[in-house]
């Protein structure tokens, strides 16, 4: 079968020839359609992202069709449409991953490539009104969006919210969440067009945050602070947040691209904040995030479809920052 595979850390990946994966027990086989990339592969080919280990096919995020099953599994899902959970072995309701938790695409062979074998627990039935890439781009981001605002921040439709960083794929989910729990839900981005386009989906305002002293011209034309934060980036300004926090206010960070930050703690305990980390979800809110995307009809943004042998291109789409949504690969 054709895929994507790591050969060397710093390197691109390499569209080759590969054996077709066999299925073990209690797995199934499924012939994928449409792949999605994340940061975290552009990271592992750049040789930033922890215990790195090549040869490997990368991809956490994918949708297909099953076409094996192995003895014993239920045979109704021959022919099933599937996504998959890209957490493997986080199957309780636990407030932490276990020790040995992973992720689809390293080191486990993931989704660049023709067919892939996963135990029959990680997959579901690909939401109806979604297409192939739009269901292809649903799941890494959507548990992660899903789990910061629901399961950590326990969003209310209340809250004002603020979104840092929108155009990445988390960042538009839980744009797309929040605005789905009727809050009021506002933006920043370093683009002009990032943020008319999360306006576009609902949002009701946004500011660039490479301007000066954004975080106040946020404040004053978002009518006051915020009860809820989402950010992925960390970094210098993270210290901007504790000023945009209501008194009683919920900072959420899943990511760190711009490193390590600092923070008052004077204005932590006067306001009485809270920060919590989050990162995936387990097993109970991939299902939770699915039904709820069902029941909202959520559709996942998409910034651009690319063939799989041009995925090389396509990680550098990705790395030039400059997409809106997910980028996908169409496979099969």
């Amino acid at each position: 079968m054709k895929a994507l595979v790591l050969t060397e850390p710093g390197k691109n990946v390499t569209f080759k020839e590969v054996s077709k994966p066999e299925i073990l027990n209690n797995q199934v086989l499924v012939r994928i359609h449409s792949a999605a990339l994340n940061h975290r592969d552009v990271y592992i080919t750049q040789g930033l992202y922890p215990g790195v280990k090549v040869p490997v096919i990368l991809g956490s995020d994918a949708c297909g069709e099953v076409v094996e099953v192995a003895e014993g599994v239920d045979k109704s899902w021959l022919g099933k449409a599937v996504i998959m959970n890209p957490g493997i072995g986080w199957e309780s309701n636990s407030l932490v991953q276990p020790k040995d938790y992973r992720i689809l695409g390293m080191p486990d062979n993931g989704c660049f490539a023709e067919y892939i074998a996963v135990d029959v627990e990680q997959v579901a039935d690909k939401p109806e009104h979604l297409t192939w890439q739009e269901a292809a781009a649903m799941p890494l981001a959507g548990l992660t969006a899903y789990r910061s605002l629901v399961s950590r921040a326990e969003i209310k439709a209340s809250d004002r919210v603020l979104i840092s960083g929108v155009g990445g794929g988390v960042a538009l989910f839980a744009c797309q969440i929040a605005i789905a729990q009727g809050a009021e839900v506002f933006v920043t981005s370093s683009s002009e067009q990032k943020i008319e386009k999360a306006i576009a989906l609902g949002a009701k305002g946004g500011v660039n945050y490479k301007e000066e002293n954004w975080h106040k011209s946020l404040k004053k034309s978002a009518g006051g602070g915020f009860d809820l934060i989402i950010d992925s980036a960390g970094g210098e300004g993270f210290k901007y947040f504790l000023d945009l926090a209501n008194m009683g206010g919920r900072i959420v960070f899943y990511g760190g691209t711009r490193g390590s930050f600092r923070v008052n703690p004077q204005k932590m305990f006067w306001k009485q904040l809270s920060i919590f980390g989050s990162t995936m979800g387990n097993n109970e809110e991939f299902r939770s995030m699915v039904r709820f995307v069902n029941q909202h009809k959520l559709i996942p943004v998409v910034d651009s479809i690319w063939s799989l042998e041009k995925g090389t291109e396509a990680f550098e789409h990705m790395n030039q920052g400059k997409q809106f949504g997910k980028i996908v690969i169409d496979i099969t």
